[in-house]
């Protein structure tokens, strides 16, 4: 591993954070959208991440080298059925299928994507001030 890799992989964490972060806020926002563009309510999306595997000779040895977005899927499962029959995308039978997002699971992902982000940030910090003082001694 050389000198900079620690800020490559603190910076894949950030990048990778910032992603999810606001995946997270869109979720949030589309908590009550009953009707999209692809028909239906909104579906809760999550993201999917993977290790960036470091390059080496030796497979066998190849270590992570930070983390990336794979993808961003939506969740399947189900809906939730509220009943209000005056509401213009209900069905005959009065239920509103309402999207699958609930605010308390996104408000914890929301805390920990964002003490990540911070984790990152202080792991790039510590790394500044390593190379600054090998800096410094070596004048």
């Amino acid at each position: 591993m050389g000198m900079f890799s620690a800020f490559d992989i603190s910076a894949s964490g950030l990048t990778a954070n910032r992603v999810w972060m606001d995946v997270i806020a869109d979720n949030i926002a589309n908590a009550e959208t009953t009707h999209t563009t692809e028909g239906g309510p909104y579906r809760r999306r999550q993201v999917q991440f993977s290790t960036i595997l470091g390059s080496s000779s030796d497979p066998s040895l190849s270590q992570g080298q930070g983390v990336r977005v794979a993808g961003i899927t939506q969740d399947q499962s189900a809906l939730r059925l509220v009943y209000n029959p005056g509401h213009p995308d209900a069905r005959a039978d009065g239920y509103v299928e309402m999207p699958n997002v609930n605010a308390v699971t996104e408000m914890v992902d929301m805390m920990v994507a964002s003490r990540a982000y911070e984790a990152n940030t202080t792991a790039m910090e510590t790394s500044k001030g390593m190379v600054t003082r090998t800096l410094d001694i070596l004048r």
